[in-house]
C-alpha cells in the first residue's frame, strides 16, 4: 500500500531528515586514498587510524568496522595498528566500467561512541588491456569510381582500459592506395577511417586486403588487428546522406524488448539498385549491444532490457550503404530515462537484541539506506510505528540508528517487534520493511512480595518435632536469578523472642515452617516472629511479613484440688452441727486446671459417702452441703469422695476425700489443743503456702471485679486504683495460676474465711457470703487483707 504525501508524513520523519542534512553538511569532508587497479591482497593502503586523529588500539575499544555497501569484502581494517589492507584484487573495469575517476566509498563506523568517517579510495587505471575489433574481418565495397580523398569509415576496436591506456592511434599495413587517419570523438574516443589515396581500377586489381591495427596510449603498448577486405565494384557516384547528421532519442529503462526506440532514415540520389539503401549499426558503447537496426526501415529497436542504474547514455553509429558501396552515417544519441523501479535497500551494521531495562537511552541497531534510483525516485523516507518506545535517529549520510526513548520495563513488556519502514518518493512509491525482535533483559528492580502481609498459624500443643504447621509464599515479578527467592526467620524487631531458632524453622526454597520441638500451651501461647524473602538478584532485594503461631490448648492437664489440700500428713477434718439444717454448708471443693478453655471446665461429683444421702455436692460450684438433717443414728465419723473432673476431650479427674465429724457444737473440748496445733504446723509445712495461694487467687479476682465494675460504670478506659495488699511469703506453685479465668474460683459466690491463729486444726470457717450472685466473672482471684478478720482470705 503507498504512503501519505510527504506533507503528511510524520513529525517524527521530518525531523529525521533535517537532522540528516545537518549531520551530512558536518561530516561531509570525507578521507581520500588511491592506488592502482591490480595491486596484490594483503597492500597496506594507509595508517586509517593516525588520518583520522586516533591512537593506537582505540579503534579496538571503540569497536571499528569498514561498512562497504554490497555483499563484497574489499578492505580489511587491522583494530589493533589500525592499518587498512586489501582483501582481494581490485579490477577497476569490473568495479567502475567505464566511470572515470572510479571511487569506491566506504565508510569507517566506530560503535561506541556512535561516530562515521567517509573514506573514498580511488583505483587508477593500468594498461592491462588490449584493443579488441569485434570482427575478424570487415568488408568494404569501394566502386572503381571513388575518387582519391575518399573516406571509408571503419568499425572501431575496444579497449576496456581508460584515460591514455584506451585506444590513441590506428595504422594499416602498408599499400599504395589506402591509409588510415584517426578521429577523436567528443567522448574522447578515437575511431579510424581509411582514406583512398590513389584511384582503384577493378580490371586491375578487384579486391585488396589490408591489416587494421588499434594501438594504444599505454606502457608498453598494447594492440589488436582486423582484416579489411575490399571489394571494388562497378560506378556508383552517389553516396547515401542522412536528413540528420545527429538523432537524439530518450527511452525509459522500463521499455518492452522490441518497442522501436527511434527512427533513422538515409537518401541515395542513384536510381535502381544504386539507390537501395541498407542501414547498419556501426559500433557502440558496449560490446553487447542492446540495440538494433532494421536494415531495410532504419528503425532502431530494443533488444535486452535496459537498467538506468547500470547506463544511462548509448551512442550510436548509424550506416547507409548503397548497393554500389558508397555509404553515408549519422549518430544516435540515446537517453535512458529513470523509472522507480527500485526499492529501498536496508543494510544493517550492528544488531543488539537483549536491551537491559531501566537502562537510559541505548543504541539498539545501527543501519543503512540505500536507493539506486535518481531524483525523487532516490529519495528515502526512514519510519518506525508509533507504539514502540523507541526512535530513529539520523547519524551519517543515510546511517541511521535505533534508539530507545528511555528506560524500559521488562515487568511491563518483555518483547518488542520493531518494523522499520523505509519509503522512496517515486511514482509509484516503493518501501521495504525490516522486522527486528528486541528482547529486555531483566533487572533486579523489584523486591519480594508475600501473599500476606501477615499470617497466622495455628499449631496443637504436645505437637511432634519436626512437625510442618503452615507455609508462607512470597512472589517476585523479575524473572530467572532475579526471581529466585530464599526464605529465613527474623526475630519480631521490637519484642525478640529468645530461642526463636529452636522453636521453628523454615525451609529457604519452599517457605514451609516446621514446629522443631514439642509446645506446651500452659509455657507458650502464642509468639510471632518475622519471615523474609530475599531474591537472587544483585544487589539482592527482600521483603518481610509477620508471621504469628498460636498454640492450641489440649487437655494435658488434671484438676489440682486446692482445698482441701490432700498432701498434708494429717487429714483434713471438717466439723458438722448435728443441728444443721437441709443445705447446710460444710465446706467447699476448689481446684483448678491449667488448661484454658473447656478443658479447664470443672465439675464436681460425689463418688462415696459413708452415709450416701446425708451430703450432696454442687456440681458446678464445688460446695458440699446437707441434703438432710444429721440424725442420732448417723455415725460420728463421715468420709466422703469428691471427684473433680474436667470437661476435656478424653476428660481427666482428681479425687479428693473429706472427713467430716459431727459434733454437737464448735466447743473447746471437741478441737484439739494448742499443743496439738502446734504440732500440726510443724508436721504440715504446706499448709501456710497453701493460704497464701488462695489468698493470692482470691485478690486477683477482686481486683479484676473492681476494674470491671468500674469500667461499666464510668465507661472510660483506664485501670482503677484498687487497694492492694502486700505479696505473701514463701513459695507458690506459678502451675496452680488459672490464667485463663477458669476453674471453680469463677463462680456466683465469695465468701469469707477466717482462719484464727489459735485453730489447732488450720480448717475453714465458712461465714455468711459476701457477694452473692454475681454473674459474668472472667478472672481470677487476687489476695487482699481484710481488716474484720485475722488472717482471713476471700474466695470465690
Amino acid at each position: 500500500m503507498e504512503t501519505a504525501p510527504a506533507k503528511t508524513l510524520h513529525k517524527r520523519q521530518v525531523a529525521f531528515l533535517v537532522m540528516l542534512l545537518f549531520v551530512w553538511e558536518a561530516g561531509s569532508e570525507a578521507i581520500r586514498y588511491s592506488m592502482p587497479e591490480e595491486t596484490e591482497s594483503g597492500y597496506l593502503v594507509a595508517n586509517l587510524a593516525e588520518d583520522v586523529g586516533l591512537r593506537v588500539g582505540e579503534l579496538a575499544t571503540r569497536g571499528a568496522r569498514i561498512h562497504y555497501r554490497g555483499t563484497r569484502q574489499l578492505l580489511q581494517l587491522d583494530v589493533q595498528t589500525g592499518n587498512l589492507l586489501l582483501c582481494e584484487k581490485l579490477d577497476r573495469e569490473g568495479l567502475c566500467g567505464a566511470t572515470e575517476p572510479c571511487v569506491v566509498h566506504f565508510q569507517l563506523l566506530l560503535e561506541n561512541p556512535v561516530q562515521f568517517f567517509q573514506v573514498e579510495l580511488q583505483l587508477t587505471d593500468i594498461n592491462d588491456h588490449s584493443p579488441e575489433f569485434l570482427e575478424r574481418e570487415t568488408l568494404l565495397k569501394i566502386p572503381e569510381s571513388a575518387q582519391p580523398g575518399t573516406v571509408f569509415p571503419l568499425k572501431i576496436a575496444q579497449d576496456f582500459d581508460i584515460g591514455s591506456n584506451t585506444v590513441q592511434n590506428y595504422t594499416v599495413s602498408p599499400n599504395s592506395h589506402f591509409h588510415v587517419v584517426t578521429h577523436n570523438r567528443g567522448d574522447g574516443r578515437r575511431y579510424p577511417e581509411l582514406v583512398l589515396d590513389k584511384a582503384l581500377d577493378r580490371e586491375d586489381q578487384p579486391e585488396l586486403s589490408l591489416i587494421l591495427t588499434a594501438v594504444d596510449g599505454g606502457d608498453p603498448p598494447r594492440s589488436g588487428t582486423t582484416t579489411v577486405r575490399i571489394e571494388v565494384v562497378d560506378i556508383n557516384d552517389n553516396a547515401p546522406e542522412f536528413s540528420q547528421s545527429l538523432y537524439e532519442a530518450q527511452v525509459p529503462e522500463n521499455s518492452a524488448l522490441s518497442s522501436v526506440v527511434v527512427t533513422v532514415s538515409a537518401r541515395d540520389l542513384d536510381a535502381g539498385i544504386h539507390g537501395s539503401v541498407v542501414y547498419t549499426l556501426l559500433h557502440g558503447d558496449e560490446v553487447t549491444q542492446p540495440f538494433v537496426i532494421d536494415e531495410m526501415t532504419g528503425e532502431i529497436r530494443l533488444k535486452r532490457t535496459l537498467d538506468f542504474e547500470e547506463n544511462q547514455y548509448y551512442s550510436l553509429e548509424i550506416v547507409a550503404t548503397d548497393s554500389g558501396g558508397f555509404s553515408g552515417k549519422c549518430s544516435v544519441s540515446i537517453e535512458v530515462l529513470d523509472v522507480n523501479d527500485n526499492a529501498p535497500e536496508l543494510t544493517m551494521s550492528t544488531l543488539s537484541t537483549s536491551v537491559p531495562e531501566n537502562a537510559p537511552e541505548t543504541v539498539v541497531a545501527i543501519f543503512s539506506v540505500s536507493d539506486p534510483d535518481s531524483g525523487d525516485n532516490g529519495r528515502m523516507v526512514c519510519s518506525i510505528q508509533n507504539d514502540v518506545p523507541f526512535f530513529l535517529k539520523p547519524s551519517f549520510k543515510n546511517f541511521y540508528t535505533l534508539v530507545t526513548e528511555g528506560p524500559l520495563d521488562r515487568e511491563s513488556r518483555a518483547e518488542y517487534n520493531i518494523t522499520i519502514t523505509v519509503t522512496d518518493l517515486g511514482t509509484p512509491r516503493l518501501k521495504t520493511q525490516h522486522t527486528i525482535t528486541v528482547l529486555v533483559s531483566d533487572v533486579n528492580d523489584n523486591a519480594p512480595t508475600f501473599t500476606q502481609s501477615s499470617y497466622t498459624l495455628s499449631v496443637p500443643e504436645n505437637n511432634s518435632p519436626a512437625l510442618h504447621i503452615g507455609s508462607v509464599s512470597a512472589t517476585d515479578s523479575d524473572s530467572g536469578t532475579n526471581a529466585q527467592l530464599t526464605y529465613s526467620l527474623l526475630p519480631p524487631p521490637h519484642d525478640p523472642l529468645p530461642g526463636l531458632a529452636s522453636l521453628v524453622s523454615i525451609n529457604a526454597d519452599t517457605g514451609q515452617l516446621f514446629a522443631l520441638r514439642a509446645l506446651d500451651y500452659e509455657a507458650l501461647r502464642a509468639f510471632e516472629f518475622r519471615v523474609r524473602a530475599t531474591d537472587r538478584g544483585a544487589p539482592p532485594l527482600s521483603g518481610q511479613a509477620r508471621v504469628r503461631v498460636r498454640v492450641l490448648d489440649a487437655n494435658d492437664n488434671a484438676p489440682f484440688v486446692l482445698h482441701p489440700l490432700q498432701n498434708a500428713s494429717a487429714p483434713c477434718t471438717e466439723l458438722l452441727p448435728r443441728a444443721a439444717q437441709p443445705g447446710y454448708l460444710l465446706t467447699k471443693v476448689v481446684a483448678v486446671d491449667a488448661d484454658a478453655g473447656q478443658n479447664a471446665w470443672l465439675s464436681f461429683q460425689l463418688l462415696q459417702a459413708s452415709e450416701p444421702g446425708l451430703f450432696s455436692v454442687w456440681a458446678h460450684s464445688g460446695e458440699v452441703r446437707t441434703a438432710r438433717p444429721p440424725g442420732e443414728r448417723d455415725a460420728p465419723r463421715q468420709r466422703l469422695l469428691v471427684l473433680v473432673r474436667d470437661n476435656g476431650q478424653p476428660p481427666l479427674s482428681a479425687s479428693v476425700t473429706l472427713h467430716v465429724l459431727l459434733v454437737d457444737g464448735f466447743s473447746q473440748p471437741h478441737l484439739p489443743g494448742p499443743e496439738a496445733a502446734a504440732e500440726r504446723a510443724q508436721a504440715d509445712p504446706l499448709t501456710g503456702p497453701l493460704v497464701v495461694a488462695l489468698a493470692s487467687v482470691s485478690s486477683l479476682f477482686l481486683c479484676w471485679l473492681l476494674l470491671f465494675v468500674a469500667l461499666r460504670l464510668c465507661g472510660r478506659s483506664g485501670r482503677a486504683a484498687l487497694p492492694g495488699c502486700p505479696a505473701p511469703e514463701g513459695p507458690f506453685p506459678g502451675q496452680l495460676l488459672d490464667v485463663s479465668g477458669a476453674g471453680t474460683l469463677a463462680h456466683s459466690y465469695q465468701y469469707e474465711v477466717c482462719l484464727t491463729g489459735d485453730s489447732g486444726t488450720g480448717e475453714f470457717k465458712f461465714l455468711k457470703p459476701l457477694f452473692p450472685n454475681l454473674a459474668d466473672l472472667e478472672t481470677g482471684g487476687e489476695l487482699r487483707d481484710n481488716p474484720t478478720c485475722r488472717n482471713s482470705s476471700v474466695f470465690s
